[in-house]
């Protein structure tokens, strides 16, 4: 398996960070691959006879992280501590908070060498603390790496007491830029009360959400949210963020009264109801879920494309949570035929307004120590009124501000810039654009363009012909790169391999021929590795044919 190049960076960054500190944080959004990433930092520094410690609080995240882990580091070996078995033998172990922070089994839990924490922010909980505390007392030296993506705490507690520094941050907008996000389209809406809310009182963590609901919770106001999100949104798998359960109700009523199939998910809703309509939101039984600070974190939808702001956000960390939400990539394989590209972002409150970026700066001391930001700002050429720099349509007057690079939706970057990151030779088959493809000793990848979208086709050996990403040419990109660096190696991957640039075998000319393809002896373009990419194009050229006939149907009919 081959990191992406940010991964890479980020691993060694937090080793040499390890090294000096003896222990770190790396900041990486969903998305962003944490799980690989902590599995790579342990494999880098994994020496024999070492105990390393693989922290997550929820219970299906140690199997799904051990899985992973096998991925990265197959001649390492893994165990679990969790309510089913306690077993201390592998490599890694893998272990859920609540179940070791008892004190049976920290009295059983061996002198350890590394911790790493999974969703790092939590790791101000008394759990957290009594483990760790547990470890430091066996091992004084005992090294900790934490990973989260939210290292800013709406409750205002520093990290600082676990981590001494931040070794390493990947920004959302470097995982928009590469394709493994969707890009936000946002839109500030204005309904007449941003003054009013803008003097709500704070609590101790957020706005308070009882003066909120006065203010938003009017049935005017969520009759504009429902007609807005009609005309802008109409088509997407939607959640909605309101401030009070009262709200949220009220809102979700008005989503059915116009016919939208809709549904509400509170911190009162059972947990199996809240499974079941969640589910329902992903297979596109339910259109809207209207929730209240239930979906800030832990839960991902990819077909989920618009997220709706009813409430202020009185930190960037908690904004950025709930439009992470709405930023996911579709997998073809888990949601086939649902098309992704972006994610409208309609805020009715302030929050783009106030914070204006979606990327965070670390602060590990805690809210408390950081200044009050002023968010930037920008005049409208046509009503003169001062707006804040991340939006691109002026609330007051409708105005289009042209791109210049600094808006919260920009992230453009060229297919050259993706084809030249890649670890592996990306062949232009007709010269077009409109067909790349890739070769390794396990599998390959293509990517096709028609109508304006992009898909990647991926085949493993002797495994099925599929499709794994739909998009834009950006995000395919990015899914078909990912697939040949989970399944190849460095040694495949080497753009200077000396089977990149032979000329084609006689067998390969001859298969070519048999396909229609004819490799002139004096074509010096065509090499062993651009036939191969070819004929793995022509071996499956009814499968693509037939994938693009349906998309081009699909969009005629639409």
């Amino acid at each position: 398996m081959i990191l992406r190049e940010y991964q890479e960076i980020a691993i060694n960054d937090a080793s040499d960070a390890l090294d000096k500190h003896g222990n770190t944080l790396v900041v990486a959004p969903t998305g962003a691959g944490k799980t690989i990433m902590l599995s790579a930092l342990v494999g880098k520094r994994y020496k024999s006879s070492q105990n390393v410690l693989v922290l997550q609080h929820r219970d299906e995240l140690v199997s799904q992280n051990s899985n992973k882990f096998h991925r990265v580091n197959p001649s390492l070996s893994s165990s679990k501590v969790n309510a089913a078995e306690k077993d201390w033998s592998g490599d890694a172990v893998f272990a859920m908070v609540q179940t070791l922070s008892r004190e049976q089994n920290l009295d059983n839990m061996p002198k350890l060498d590394l911790i790493v924490v999974d969703e790092a922010h939590h790791t101000v909980a008394d759990t957290y603390q009594r483990i760790i505390k547990a470890a430091k007392k066996a091992n004084e030296g005992v090294q900790i790496v934490g990973f989260t993506a939210t290292p800013n705490r709406g409750d205002k507690k520093g990290l600082r007491d676990i981590f001494t520094n931040c070794s390493h941050q990947i920004e959302i907008s470097t995982l928009i830029r590469e394709g493994f996000l969707v890009p936000p389209k946002t839109y500030v809406i204005d309904v007449g009360v941003q003054d009013e809310l803008r003097q709500v009182r704070k609590s101790a963590s957020d706005f308070d959400m009882a003066d909120v609901e006065k203010i938003m919770n009017q049935r005017a106001i969520n009759q504009h949210v429902v007609k807005e999100w009609e005309e802008k949104a109409g088509d997407r798998q939607t959640i909605v963020f309101c401030s009070t359960i009262k709200h949220a109700k009220d809102l979700c009523k008005e989503f059915i009264s116009y016919g939208i199939d809709a549904a509400i998910v509170t911190g009162e809703t059972p947990k199996d109801e809240r499974a079941e309509i969640l589910a329902d939101l992903s297979n596109g039984d339910i259109q809207v879920v209207v929730n209240v600070a239930v979906l800030t974190e832990g839960f991902d939808s990819p077909p989920v494309s618009c997220i709706i702001l009813t409430r202020p956000c009185s930190y960037k960390s908690t904004m950025v949570q709930m439009i992470g939400r709405g930023l996911r990539t579709v997998d073809q394989d888990e949601f086939p035929g649902v098309i992704k590209s972006d994610c409208i972002v309609m805020d009715f409150g302030t929050s783009v307004l106030t914070h204006g970026s979606l990327d965070d700066a670390v602060n590990l001391n805690g809210a408390d120590d950081r200044e009050p930001g002023i968010p930037p700002v920008k005049d409208c050429p046509e009503c003169g009124k001062e707006v804040p720099l991340a939006v691109r349509e002026c609330p007051f007057c409708g105005h289009i501000f042209e791109s210049n690079g600094e808006f919260l939706d920009d992230f453009e970057m060229t297919e050259i810039d993706l084809i030249n990151g890649s670890p592996f030779r990306w062949i232009d088959l007709f010269g077009t654009g409109s067909c790349l493809a890739a070769a390794g000793f396990n599998g390959f990848a293509l990517i096709a363009e028609v109508d304006g979208l992009c898909m990647a086709i991926v085949k493993k050996n002797k495994g099925k012909t599929r499709v794994i990403s739909i998009g834009t040419k950006r995000q395919v990109m990015a899914a078909a790169d990912d697939f040949m660096r989970q399944n190849e190696s460095g040694d495949t991957a080497n753009k200077t391999k000396r089977w990149l640039n032979d000329s084609p075998s006689q067998k390969q000319r001859d298969l070519l021929a048999q396909n229609g393809v004819k490799v002139s002896p004096l074509d010096f373009s065509w090499t062993k590795y651009r036939a191969a990419c070819m004929l793995n194009y022509v071996w499956n050229k009814r499968f693509v044919d037939n994938i693009v006939y349906n998309i081009v149907a699909e969009k005629q009919s639409a």
